[in-house]
């Protein structure tokens, strides 16, 4: 199961989620670099693991207050990562434009769609990904883009708002739930991961992927339990069926 790490851009710096309540968030202050500069976490995150993508989430972009497109382009142009992005993207035109920027994956967000129209239209785009947005036990988003499992994308991420940063452990109910209308689909849980007994509860629940911050800037997720991931990784994949 993949590691995905999570950097929340607002104001220009990465900053520290919590409950999804993001008039909280505060520049993070983090073991792992000397600044909240994006490069900084970013070039951090790396010396502890060889992650293969970051999501970024675009908060200031998702609030339509301003972007870091030039903060992604600096990311792109000196790391060797891709990127997942949610820029708080509604419409094709923008879409359209994000796609042939270069600058990363294009995330979809639930909570910033009005219908399932887009999501649909881009289900086929290998670059798109769709984040089914929670809060609690209410889906953020026009309830038809829940029940049309049809128009989703081949990678969803379920997002559980009230748990990020929370250290509650992930919605293993919810996400199985998802996992079962999806199908062949991948599955990504993002949302209140404390380190790698919930990394073996999701492998054990079929999820490709997790996002993840806290437990890496907290140090319960470290070089070690990383590399002991990745070999579990290794030995699935080298698995006869």
């Amino acid at each position: 199961m993949e590691i995905i790490p999570v950097l929340d851009l607002m104001g220009g710096a990465v900053v520290r989620a919590h409950l999804g309540d993001r008039a909280r968030y505060r520049p993070i202050v983090t073991p792992l670099a000397p600044t909240s500069d994006p490069l900084d976490v970013a070039r951090g995150l790396l010396r502890i693991g060889g992650f293969e993508r970051f999501y970024i989430a675009d908060l200031d972009a998702i609030a339509h207050t301003g972007d870091h497109r030039a903060v992604l382009g600096r990311l792109r142009s000196e790391l060797d990562v891709d990127l997942w992005v949610d820029a708080g993207i509604a419409d094709f035109p923008a879409a359209r434009d994000w796609l042939s920027s270069g600058l990363g994956d294009l995330v979809l967000g639930s909570e910033t769609q009005a219908d399932t129209l887009l999501v649909r239209r881009l289900r086929g785009d290998p670059r798109v990904v769709l984040s089914l947005d929670f809060r609690g036990d209410d889906f953020l988003g026009p309830p038809a883009l829940l029940a049309a499992p049809d128009a989703w994308p081949d990678r969803v991420i379920v997002m559980t708002l009230a748990r990020v940063g929370s250290g509650m452990g992930p919605d293993l109910a919810r996400i199985e739930a998802v996992r079962r209308l999806a199908g062949a689909k991948k599955i990504y849980a993002a949302g209140g991961i404390r380190g790698a007994a919930d990394f073996a509860a999701l492998a054990r629940a079929g999820v490709a992927g997790a996002l993840v911050a806290s437990c890496l800037h907290d140090g319960v997720l470290g070089s070690a339990e990383i590399a002991t991931l990745g070999s579990e990784r290794g030995h699935a994949a080298g698995r006869e069926p």
